[in-house]
C-alpha cells in the first residue's frame, strides 16, 4: 500500500469555528474556539491522562468541565489541589490562549478528538487497567484531550500501519545496530516506526526509518518545540520535515520525570504493537511494553545476549508475559502485526546442502568414502554394507552430483572448498542480519 504525500495543514486553532457549542461539519463534531481553549487550559491544570478530568470532559464538554475545575469542584482532594496550585500561576484560559498563539507562530497544529486526523487507537486508553497499579502515574492513563503536532502528514494517517520501537538509552552496539535495521526494515516496507526520541534505541529506530525515506513518529514528553535530549535537535527537525512531532504538553513545557512515563500510554497505544530491542531489570522502556501488554497490543522482545545488562529486562518480560513474542527481525515483527495469512515470517532454515538430496544408501557410500585417496568398488561396498550392484549405481549418482570422481585406482572424493562461492548466508531468513 502506498501512502500519499502529506499535505501542509495550517494550525487547527485557525479551523475552529467561534461561538459556545460544538459545530456541525458533514455529521461531524467540530470544536469550538472555547472547547479548544478550555482544552488546552486542562491539559496544563493537571497532567494528561487525569481519568476524573477525562470523564468530566465526557460528561460535562471541555468548557464546563474547565468550569467546574476552576470554581473548585474537582471530585479528588489531589486535584483540587494540583487546580489551586496551578491557578496562582495564571489565569488558565490566558495561559491556553497564549499556547494556541505560540503554536501558530510554530507552524504546529492542535488534534482533539473531534477533529478528523484523530488517532481512534488511543480511545482504548479509557479500557486500560495496569495490574498492581500502585502508583498515580500508572492509575491515571485516560485518552489525550488533545495532541501538538508539528510537521505534514495528517496524524491519524501516520498511525494507521505504525510500530513502536523502544528500548534503553544506555544501548549497546548489538542494540543499536538491531534497531537501525528495524526502523529500516520497516520503513522500507510502507510501515510508520514510532518511538520517544531518546538518546540509545529510539534514536536508533528513527534513523533506520528517515534512513530508508519512511515516515517515523515521535512521542515527546514536553513542549514540540523544546527537543530533549538537546542532543537529538537535528534528529527531530529531520523527523518534523519528513514526519511528525506529537506532544500532549503545550509548547514550552518542560520534560519532567513523570512525564515520560504518562507519555509511554499514547505511543503503546496509538501503534499496531510494541517491540522491544533492549532493557534493563529497571527500565522505562518495559512500562511502554506492559501498557501495550494492558492496552492488547502486540508486545514483542528481541532477545540479546545472556551477559548483557541491558537485555536482563527483556528476557524477564519473555519468560512473565506469556503473550510476549520472541521477534528477531522484521518478518516477525510484520507477522504480528500485518495481515492475516499475507505477512507470515519465513521458517528458519539452515542452509541447503546437496547431501540433504541423497537418499540413505547414497549417503552411506559417501560417507565410507576414504577421506584421502581412491578405494574400489568391492572395498567401498564392503565398508558401507550394500551389494556391488547397488553400490555401483550410488556411485554413479555421486559422481553426476560432483561429490566422487572415478579415477584409475577406483573412486576418490571430490575436495571442495570450505565456503563454495554463491553458497546461501547461514544466517535464518527472519534474522536481523538476514536478507531483506
Amino acid at each position: 500500500m502506498e501512502r500519499r504525500r502529506p499535505r501542509r495543514a495550517g494550525p487547527a486553532a485557525l479551523r475552529r469555528r467561534p461561538g459556545g457549542h460544538p459545530a456541525q461539519d458533514g455529521g461531524r463534531r467540530v470544536n469550538t474556539e472555547e472547547d479548544l481553549l478550555a482544552r488546552v487550559a486542562l491539559t496544563w491544570l493537571a497532567e494528561p491522562g487525569t481519568r476524573s478530568v477525562h470523564g468530566l470532559v465526557d460528561e460535562l464538554g471541555p468548557a464546563g468541565a474547565l468550569d467546574l475545575l476552576l470554581d473548585g469542584g474537582a471530585p479528588e482532594e489531589w486535584l483540587r489541589t494540583a487546580v489551586t496550585a496551578r491557578s496562582r500561576e495564571g489565569d488558565a484560559r490566558a495561559v491556553a490562549a497564549d499556547a494556541l498563539a505560540r503554536t501558530q507562530r510554530l507552524g504546529a497544529r492542535i488534534v482533539t478528538p473531534d477533529d478528523e486526523e484523530w488517532p481512534a487507537r488511543v480511545e482504548d486508553l479509557r479500557r486500560m487497567v495496569l495490574p498492581g497499579a500502585n502508583r498515580r502515574v500508572d492509575r491515571e492513563a485516560a485518552p489525550p484531550l488533545c495532541l501538538w503536532t508539528r510537521g505534514g502528514w495528517p496524524l491519524r494517517e501516520a498511525l494507521d500501519r505504525s510500530v513502536a520501537v523502544v528500548g534503553a538509552r544506555a544501548a549497546t552496539g548489538y542494540g543499536l545496530h538491531v534497531a537501525t535495521e528495524l526502523g529500516y526494515g520497516l520503513a522500507d516496507r510502507d510501515w510508520t516506526v514510532v518511538s520517544g526520541g531518546a538518546f540509545g534505541i529510539d534514536a536508533a529506530a528513527h534513523r533506520g526509518a528517515l534512513n530508508a525515506g519512511g515516515l517515523t513518529v515521535a512521542v515527546l514528553a514536553c513542549g514540540i518545540d523544546r527537543p530533549y535530549p538537546m542532543g537529538n535537535a537535528g534528529l527531530f527537525d529531520r523527523i518534523a520535515e519528513t514526519g511528525l512531532l506529537v506532544s500532549e504538553w503545550m509548547p514550552g513545557a518542560e520534560p519532567f520525570r513523570p512525564r515520560f512515563l504518562i507519555r509511554n500510554r499514547v505511543i503503546a497505544a496509538a501503534t499496531l504493537g510494541t517491540v522491544l530491542v533492549e532493557a534493563a531489570a529497571r527500565s522505562g522502556a518495559t512500562q511502554t511494553f506492559n501498557r501495550a501488554l494492558a492496552v492488547g497490543r502486540r508486545p514483542m522482545v528481541v532477545p540479546g545476549p545472556v551477559t548483557s545488562a541491558m537485555s536482563v529486562g527483556a528476557h524477564e518480560l519473555l519468560r512473565e508475559q506469556s503473550s510476549a513474542r520472541l521477534v528477531t527481525g522484521v518478518p516477525h515483527v510484520l507477522e504480528e502485526v500485518g495481515r492475516i495469512g499475507a505477512d507470515l515470517a519465513p521458517p528458519a532454515r539452515a542452509p541447503q546442502h546437496p547431501r540433504d538430496l541423497l537418499d540413505d544408501e547414497a549417503a552411506l557410500v559417501l560417507e565410507s568414502m576414504p577421506r584421502r585417496g581412491a578405494v574400489d568398488v568391492d572395498r567401498l561396498a564392503a565398508r558401507a554394507g550394500v551389494d556391488l550392484r547397488t553400490a555401483l549405481r550410488k556411485l554413479s549418482l555421486l559422481e553426476e552430483l560432483g561429490m566422487v570422481r572415478r579415477r584409475d585406482d577406483g573412486y576418490a572424493l571430490v575436495a571442495r572448498p570450505a565456503s563454495a562461492p554463491g553458497a546461501p548466508p547461514a544466517h535464518a531468513p527472519g534474522s536481523i542480519t538476514g536478507p531483506p
